[in-house]
């Protein structure tokens, strides 16, 4: 056998040279159940599989954390855009508008006022107008 390094005291009595003995073999059966872990390649494949699983759905809540965040400005941005467009529309419309020779504007505004208190009227001529374009659809198959 070999002899203990100079730095761990030798057993003076037979019960301190047994705890010797019986600590050796704990620290023995530690050691050879690490080295068999280590060796065992399909626990450590599992192992490093549910690892690399774990990153995976880790890094895709990220991504999708950071796809909402970023839809959320796109959306903000078209908001932005389209009150942008609104407002030039309507500015747009107004220079149209001043423009117009008075009786034009005269007109535009009688009209509109006649389809406001005509509106079940042209409700109706509307949904007549849909009802025929069926009919005569089906008629041509």
């Amino acid at each position: 056998m070999t002899q203990p390094p100079h730095d761990e005291p030798t057993a003076s009595t037979p019960e301190e040279l047994r705890e010797q003995v019986e600590q050796t073999r704990a620290e023995l059966g530690e050691t050879v159940e690490a080295l068999a872990a280590k060796t065992d390649v399909k626990a450590r494949a599992r192992q490093k599989g549910a690892e690399v699983k774990e990153q995976a759905a880790d890094r895709a809540q990220e991504v999708k954390e950071q796809a909402a965040d970023r839809a959320h400005v796109v959306r903000e941005q078209a908001t932005a855009k389209a009150e942008q467009v609104k407002a030039k529309a309507a500015d747009i419309a107004h220079q149209a508008q001043d423009r117009l020779p008075d009786p034009v504007t005269d007109k535009a505004a009688q009209g509109a006022r006649l389809a406001q208190d005509n509106r079940k009227v042209l409700w109706a001529i509307a949904g007549t107008t849909v009802v025929l374009w069926a009919i005569l659809r089906r008629s041509k198959r």
